[in-house]
């Protein structure tokens, strides 16, 4: 099978193969890697992944995207010694099911893609010659402690994670600042978005060649293909992927929510796909006006790893409806908007609002949602109730409740259990950078760090 391509967002650089895209983390016109051609299911394709096992369902999609790059045999083994925690789809009602992705080793669905990313370096590095890969990495939660975990004692590898101290849970930020080895914390002052920034402005920094540079946020397009799978999974699991299927998805910083919409392209039968956010909705208004505005600087919200003035991943989205968000939040062009309205709902949500819905679940449903989840559970609602689909439907369920447990015990009155995963944390020593939200500072610790 021939090599697929993958061409940035911003239409000013050449097409390239997997692996590259996968090491340059970002194009060179600074946008973003997206597939020259989505592949398609074959017809029976989706109904034959019913009774297959979660890494056997990752492999047969991941192998349309990395066919030439990694071998069929490779990639399964890959997918198996990546996905050996369940994936729950837990019924709520005859309709509504709840994708609980918080099963992996930092209780996070970020754990889904840092570890086949893992992977995929892992063996693009084994003979690399030369020196290390270092890969820099923003996060507003969870992607840190995915990205460490998943990349932890990589040979050739370093990774650097940049985060705003303020805004990460205590649980959250010690998955990052315990691992030590190839994996430095930095604690930037700022939001997440003077991270994203930061992050940014080193790749196209042409003082920094004598460093080989990629990413592992949600621009890479190695974070985007393992989150097409779930989609996968839950629709052959739960309508053998015959019959429409609604997907809730909490979206931040859009690479998600981006894995259902590509699973849509691939023929999965999306009847809608929510978009929930929380008070940075940007891109509900956007929906709702065809104007897009940044939020800057990003709000502070209870679902902190949503909080993203300007999603990344929207560039991704845009171009799939045929239009051009360039780095900056420029449109360039305009979407298809009428076709984006029949694929996306978009609606924002409050801290208040996200609340009420923790405690509304957990009293009418004994069901236990985190804030993340919770604005994706809201939106769900909202969708259902003013459509009145009957279509099978899925909310997605980001972070385990644990993380959150101030929040949980203040408003239900109990704290979540703890998966193993979190208890260690509260023995092992911290150690992080800290530093100012100026690119100036951040180019002396690469500097300093890494040459």
């Amino acid at each position: 099978m021939d090599s697929m391509l993958y061409a940035s967002t911003n239409r000013q650089a050449p097409a390239v193969k997997l692996a590259e895209a996968l090491l340059r983390g970002q194009a060179p016109d600074k946008g973003l890697y997206l597939p020259v051609e989505i592949p398609r299911f074959a017809p029976g394709e989706l109904a034959s992944l019913y009774d297959k096992s979660y890494p056997e369902i990752a492999a047969a999609v991941l192998e349309k995207f990395t066919a030439g790059t990694f071998a069929t045999n490779e990639l399964l083994e890959m997918c198996r010694s990546a996905y050996v925690f369940d994936v729950p789809l837990e019924r709520v009602d005859a309709q509504r099911h709840v994708m609980r992705l918080d099963r992996g080793p930092t209780a996070s669905f970020k754990d889904f893609a840092g570890l086949m990313m893992g992977r995929m370096f892992g063996t693009l590095r084994r003979n690399a010659a030369g020196g290390r890969l270092v890969i820099l990495t923003a996060t507003s939660g969870d992607t840190g402690s995915a990205i460490a975990n998943a990349f932890y004692k990589i040979p050739n590898v370093e990774v650097m994670i940049l985060f705003p101290p303020a805004e990460v849970s205590a649980r959250q930020r010690k998955q990052m600042t315990t691992l030590g080895e190839n994996i430095t914390a930095v604690g930037v002052e700022g939001k997440f978005d003077d991270c994203q920034a930061l992050v940014k402005q080193a790749f196209a920094d042409e003082t920094l060649r004598g460093i080989e540079l990629t990413s592992a946020n949600s621009i890479n397009i190695g974070r985007l293909l393992p989150q097409i799978v779930y989609y996968v999974y839950a629709a052959a699991r739960l309508t053998k992927g015959e019959k429409p299927i609604v997907f809730s998805v909490p979206s931040g910083n859009f690479g998600n929510m981006m894995g259902a919409l590509l699973a849509s392209r691939m023929g999965l039968p999306l009847e809608k796909l929510v978009v929930a956010t929380n008070e940075n909705d940007e891109v509900p208004r956007f929906m709702e006006t065809a104007e897009y505005h940044k939020i800057v600087p990003s709000l502070a919200c209870l679902s902190n790893a949503m909080n993203v003035g300007h999603p990344s991943n929207f560039a991704r989205v845009i171009a799939l409806f045929d239009g051009w968000l360039d780095e900056t939040g420029v449109m360039r062009r305009k979407p298809d908007m009428e076709r984006m309205s029949r694929e996306l709902w978009a609606t924002g949500v409050t801290d208040a609002e996200t609340r009420e819905t923790i405690q509304k679940t957990w009293r009418e449903h004994q069901l236990l949602l985190e804030p993340h989840g919770a604005v994706g559970w809201l939106g769900l609602e909202r969708y259902l109730r003013e459509t009145s689909s009957t279509a099978t439907a899925v909310s997605v369920e980001t972070a385990h409740p644990a993380k959150f447990p101030e929040e949980i015990e203040k408003l239900l009155g109990f704290s979540p259990e703890v998966p193993p995963s979190l208890a260690a944390l509260g023995t092992k020593s911290e150690h992080y950078l800290t530093m100012p939200g100026d690119y100036g500072a951040f180019h002396k610790l690469l500097l300093d760090t890494y040459k």
